[in-house]
């Protein structure tokens, strides 16, 4: 049975968990597009009915998975916010705690930031939602305490996590998944000079 990725999966609460898990597994061992329900329901243990219950195909299975493991990374930086703290500060402590829980995955991190660019509009649909999600927070975060003119703007925050994804992205081409916590001075600036942009 493949290797999972306990870090991150042991996260999705769905009664298809077992299916999400076993996506992700497969995925991450031979890539998405390989993939197939069969794949999917025998490291699940399930049958192909099973499946069928809960998706209607192994792209809409991947979505739920990438959406879930979002939410997951998402919750992890709110509960990283110190709102005592300057938003200076919220945002690296946030950061940290945002490129730990995606290094304590590095399977499905690859499977999820580069396979749902395979999945036509549906993904970028998905991938918008997530990133929108995360730019919200930020602006959240960064102008909790800011007065309104100096209000970090929801098109510099999305510009902010569009770097900050590049950065893990390229982290992930060169199979450095596991160091991603480095990248906190440099995400952490980025952000702080847009908002003062």
């Amino acid at each position: 049975m493949p290797r999972r990725d306990a870090a991150n999966t042991s996260t999705l609460e769905a009664p298809d968990s077992r299916l999400l898990h076993a996506l992700a597994d497969v995925a991450a061992d031979k890539g998405f597009a390989a993939v197939t329900v069969a794949d999917v329901v025998r490291v699940a243990g399930v049958s192909k009915r099973t499946f069928y219950e809960h998706f209607a195909d192994k792209d809409v299975c991947f979505l739920t998975l990438y959406r879930l493991a979002s939410a997951s990374a998402l919750n992890t930086l709110r509960a990283a916010v110190q709102p005592s703290l300057p938003w200076q500060a919220q945002v690296e402590t946030a950061l940290r705690a945002y490129f730990s829980h995606l290094s304590a995955g590095p399977r499905l991190l690859r499977t999820l930031f580069v396979e749902i660019h395979h999945l036509g509009e549906a993904g970028a649909a998905a991938r918008r939602e997530v990133m929108g999600s995360l730019a919200d927070f930020m602006c959240e975060t960064v102008n909790r305490d800011r007065p309104a003119k100096q209000a970090l703007s929801p098109a510099m925050a999305m510009a902010a996590v569009g770097a900050i994804t590049e950065l893990v992205l390229q982290a992930i081409e060169r199979n450095e998944q596991a160091e991603l916590e480095s990248l906190v001075p440099v995400a952490s600036a980025i952000v702080r000079r847009l908002a003062q942009a």
